[in-house]
C-alpha cells in the first residue's frame, strides 16, 4: 500500500485539487442553466451555452494537441485555468452591475470552451506521464470516481447555494476551488518531460504536427472506429443532455430541486460504478465491453424516461443508463493509453478530440430544437385520448418525453453498426511495468 500511495503521490495531488475545481465549475456551469432556463424558457437558447462551449472545442482542437506537444505542459494548464477564472470573474461582475445578458453567457463559454481546448490534451498527456503502466485502471476508476462525485454534488450545492445567497455564492466557491488547485499544481506538482517525435526541428509547423496526429489514426483502425463509434454515442447523449432540463422543468411534479435530484442520481450511479471499476479484474475483450456498456445505457435510460410519469422513475433511469458509464471509460482509458506511444499522445488525442466531439454542439442543437420547435407543438395537437398521449403524456414535457423515446432507438441503432465492426479488432493487452 505504501509504495502503490508513493508510486501515486503525484496523480494523488493534482486528481484531487483539479477534481475540486472541477466541482467549483460545474457548479458555476448548472446555477447559470437555471439562471438561464428561468429567463428565456427555450431549450433551444438553454442548449446554446454548451453549443457554444464545445465549438470552439471541436474546431480548434486538432491544433491544440499539436501545440501541446511542443509546450510545456504546466505552463499551459496554469494559463488556462486562470482565463477560465477570469471568466467567472467576469460573469460575477455583469450580475452585479445588472447587465448580464445571454449573449455575454455564449461569449464567456466559447472562451471557456477554447481553454478547454488547450489543456485537455495538456492534461491527458500529463497523467500519462505521472501514472506508471500498472496503475492505469486503478487511476482511471479513480478519476471516474471523483467525475461521480462532481455529478452527484453540483446540482445540490448549486441548487442549494444559487436558492440562498444567488449566482454570487456559487461564483464565490468556484473562485476558491480554482485558487486550491493553482497552488497545488504550481507548486506540489512535478510533471515529467517527454520527447517529441518530430519537434527537434522547430521548422516543422502546426499544420504537419497535426497532421502527424491524422496519420496516424488513418493507420490504426481499432483507435479511429472506436473514436468514431462514440462520436454517434455523443450525437445521443448530447441531444438527452439538452432534453432533460425541460423535461424535467416544465412537468408538473418536476421543478427545479427536482432536476437537481435527477442529476444528482447520475452522480450515485457514477460512484458506484468508479468503485466497482478499481475493484474489477481486466476483462477477456475490452472492446466489447465498450460496445456493450453503451448499449446498455442508450438502450434503457431514453425509454425509461420516455415512459415513466414520476420523478422516482426519472432517478432510477439515470442510476441504470450512468452505473456502467465508468466501465466503459476505464476501458477506454486502458485502450487508448496503452496503444497510443506517449510522445504522439498531445496531436492524436487533439485529432481524436475533434472527431469524437463534434457531435456535441451539432446533438445539442438538434436536441433543443426538437423539443422546442417539433415534438411540443406536436405533442399539444395531439389527441389527449391519443397513442402519442398515452405513451408521452400530455401537457408541458410530453414533447421531450418524445425526443427521448427517439433518442433511445438511435442509441441501439449506432451501438449495433459499430458493434458490427469493431468485432473484427483485437486489442493486445499490456504488460504491467
Amino acid at each position: 500500500m505504501k509504495n502503490t500511495y508513493r508510486e501515486l503521490k503525484t496523480f494523488l495531488i493534482l486528481w484531487s485539487t483539479q477534481s475540486l475545481s472541477q466541482l467549483g465549475s460545474a457548479m458555476t456551469g448548472f446555477a447559470l442553466t437555471l439562471w438561464l432556463y428561468e429567463k428565456t424558457g427555450s431549450a433551444l437558447q438553454t442548449a446554446l451555452l454548451s453549443i457554444c462551449s464545445y465549438t470552439p472545442y471541436v474546431l480548434m482542437s486538432i491544433f491544440a494537441g499539436a501545440l501541446s506537444d511542443r509546450w510545456d505542459k504546466k505552463r499551459t494548464m496554469l494559463v488556462c485555468d486562470t482565463i477560465a477564472a477570469c471568466c467567472s470573474l467576469t460573469v460575477l461582475f455583469l450580475l452585479k452591475t445588472d447587465s448580464l445578458r445571454p449573449c455575454h453567457m455564449y461569449v464567456l463559454n466559447a472562451v471557456n470552451g477554447l481553454m478547454n481546448t488547450v489543456q485537455q490534451p495538456a492534461s491527458e498527456v500529463t497523467m500519462t506521464l505521472i501514472i506508471p503502466r500498472g496503475q492505469y485502471q486503478r487511476t482511471s476508476g479513480l478519476r471516474s470516481l471523483s467525475n461521480s462525485l462532481v455529478t452527484i454534488l453540483h446540482p445540490v450545492l448549486a441548487t442549494s447555494l444559487y436558492a440562498v445567497i444567488g449566482m454570487d455564492g456559487v461564483i464565490g466557491v468556484d473562485i476558491a476551488t480554482f485558487a486550491a488547485a493553482f497552488i497545488a499544481l504550481a507548486f506540489w506538482v512535478h510533471i515529467p518531460s517527454t520527447e517529441i517525435r518530430g519537434a527537434e526541428g522547430p521548422k516543422e509547423n502546426i499544420l504537419s504536427s497535426a497532421k502527424d496526429g491524422l496519420s496516424y489514426l488513418s493507420q490504426n483502425g481499432l483507435i479511429l472506429w472506436l473514436i468514431l463509434f462514440l462520436a454517434g454515442v455523443n450525437f445521443v447523449a448530447s441531444a438527452f443532455d439538452a432534453a432533460l432540463p425541460p423535461y424535467v422543468l416544465s412537468r408538473e411534479n418536476g421543478g427545479r430541486p427536482v432536476l437537481g435530484l435527477v442529476m444528482s442520481c447520475a452522480g450515485v450511479a457514477t460512484l458506484a460504478g468508479s468503485l466497482a471499476v478499481t475493484a474489477l479484474p481486466a476483462p477477456k475483450d475490452r472492446i466489447r465491453v465498450i460496445v456493450l456498456t453503451m448499449l446498455f445505457s442508450l438502450g434503457t435510460e431514453n425509454f425509461i424516461l420516455a415512459f415513466a410519469r414520476t420523478p422516482i422513475w426519472w432517478c432510477i433511469a439515470q442510476i441504470i443508463g450512468w452505473s456502467v458509464i465508468p466501465v466503459m471509460n476505464a476501458n477506454l482509458d486502458v485502450v487508448l493509453r496503452s496503444t497510443i506511444p506517449p510522445e504522439m499522445q498531445g496531436r492524436v488525442y487533439s485529432c481524436r478530440n475533434t472527431m469524437q466531439f463534434f457531435t456535441i454542439p451539432i446533438g445539442t442543437f438538434v436536441g433543443g430544437f426538437l423539443v422546442d420547435k417539433v415534438c411540443e407543438p406536436w405533442m399539444a395537437r395531439t389527441d389527449p385520448e391519443g397513442v402519442l398521449a398515452c405513451m408521452f403524456g400530455v401537457g408541458d414535457g410530453s414533447g421531450a418525453a418524445m425526443v427521448m423515446f427517439v433518442l433511445g432507438c438511435m442509441g441501439i441503432a449506432v451501438c449495433l453498426a459499430f458493434g458490427r465492426i469493431l468485432s473484427r479488432y483485437e486489442f493486445a493487452e499490456p504488460s504491467a511495468e
